[in-house]
């Protein structure tokens, strides 16, 4: 058996250990460590969940890449029609990595009701559109179906709901007013088959869905033409990667825009997170470790004529020194025990019983989303046992200094 490991469980299973004089100390030192963790796991958590939830919901009403026409057109209303008949579409077949594309149209209308009015867009959409970002958002009602005849039918967002006093199977009147104020508008009444509610309050406030045909309608355009293309990547780390390959197979006429390039101060803010996160566990790591250095040096204090005796009898100094670090691993790894049943057990808790909620005005969702994976777990764990033994090694060198004769004489 290694003999300074044995030395270091004796004294650590001994009575006299867990009450002597470094005990407070000790403990101070164990949470520091379990308390650190946890706020590391949250960081992490909160963090990387945040950027995903609003990168997801900017995807969910943008598609990865958008393919439009070259224009000036800066608003979120289609003006100058695209041809569907392209080669990239149903299926891009010249770019990897694509999962889906779909055609869609916007335009600007006013809602009125019998007491309010509001301006929002509706965004027309076909029977290629994939649902699959609403299932989640959807709150009340169902999907609206767009695959067969033309119809009425609208989801609608929860927050428009509830500021023009609308239910699920109302009905309402969407007015589009012409290029020439002198015309009579366009007036469409729909009926809300679903309410939808993503937290994103930007969106939430400006969109309703509806069948693209109205817009092909209203704008006189023909069944084949649509007002841009909404295009899903698999992985949106080749994101940046995969725009440049799309644009590159396109027509010379049509552009490409990246959501990360169309919102930039929404993804530029979230980057932040990524800054915060490093500095919370540097911090939390060197706190950690200046709570177990000041841990370790008691403890030495308290056994110098242990070492003494030790040296006497002829251990070396590295050897007392392994001691040592054997006994701060086992109050690291204690502290680490803590730190991650209460640190998983708080975030599954937010996952599943959503405890805290967010201003989805300020944060663009409803409740602190957390992403949870056991590879970062696992990561924190094991770095912060490392460096904290690393920060260890610097004050275990005072006992190379210390005299075997004067340690067994010291009191």
């Amino acid at each position: 058996m290694n003999f300074e490991f044995f030395i270091a469980k004796r004294i650590i299973s001994s009575k006299s250990y867990k009450s002597s004089i470094s005990a407070p100390i000790i403990k101070i030192g164990i949470a520091a460590i379990a308390i650190g963790l946890i706020v590391m796991m949250i960081a992490i958590a909160t963090g990387i969940g945040l950027q995903q939830k609003i990168r997801d919901k900017v995807v969910a009403f943008n598609g990865h890449v958008l393919i439009t026409n070259y224009d000036s057109n800066n608003t979120e209303e289609s003006i100058t029609p695209i041809s569907i008949n392209q080669e990239f579409y149903p299926e891009f077949k010249t770019v990897e990595g694509i999962s889906h594309v779909q055609a869609v149209a916007s335009k600007f209308g006013v809602i009125r009701t019998d007491n309010d009015f509001e301006g929002a867009y509706l965004k027309g959409v076909g029977a290629d559109y994939n649902w699959k970002y609403f299932k989640e958002f959807l709150i009340e009602g169902k999907l609206p179906n767009y695959s067969n005849k033309r119809n009425e039918d609208v989801l609608i967002s929860q927050y428009l709901a509830n500021r023009l006093e609308l239910k699920l199977n109302e009905t309402f009147q969407m007015v589009f007013p012409k290029e020439d104020p002198e015309k009579l508008p366009n007036i469409i009444t729909y009926t809300i088959v679903g309410i939808y509610n993503s937290g994103f309050q930007d969106f939430d406030a400006n969109f309703i869905i509806g069948d693209i045909r109205h817009i092909q309608r209203i704008n006189k355009w023909e069944n084949d033409q649509i007002g841009n293309f909404e295009v899903f990547i698999d992985d949106y780390n080749e994101l940046d990667t995969k725009g440049e390959e799309i644009y590159k197979s396109i027509p010379s006429v049509l552009n490409t825009q990246t959501i990360t390039n169309k919102y930039s101060s929404i993804f530029e803010w979230i980057k932040i997170f990524d800054t915060n996160i490093y500095g919370i566990i540097g911090i939390m790591i060197l706190v950690a470790g200046i709570n177990m250095i000041t841990a370790l040096l008691v403890l030495i204090l308290e056994r110098t004529q242990m070492i003494g005796i030790l040296k006497a009898l002829g251990s070396s100094n590295w050897g007392i020194r392994k001691l040592f670090l054997y006994n701060a691993s086992y109050l690291i790894i204690l502290g680490l025990f803590w730190g991650n049943v209460l640190g998983l057990g708080l975030l599954f808790a937010q996952k599943y019983l959503k405890l805290f909620p967010l201003d989805p005005s300020v944060y663009y969702v409803t409740e602190a989303p957390v992403y949870i994976s056991f590879g970062y777990v696992f990561a924190l764990n094991i770095g912060t046992l490392l460096l904290c033994l690393l920060m260890l090694l610097i004050p275990s060198y005072i006992i190379t200094k210390i005299s075997p004769v004067k340690a067994i004489r010291f009191d």
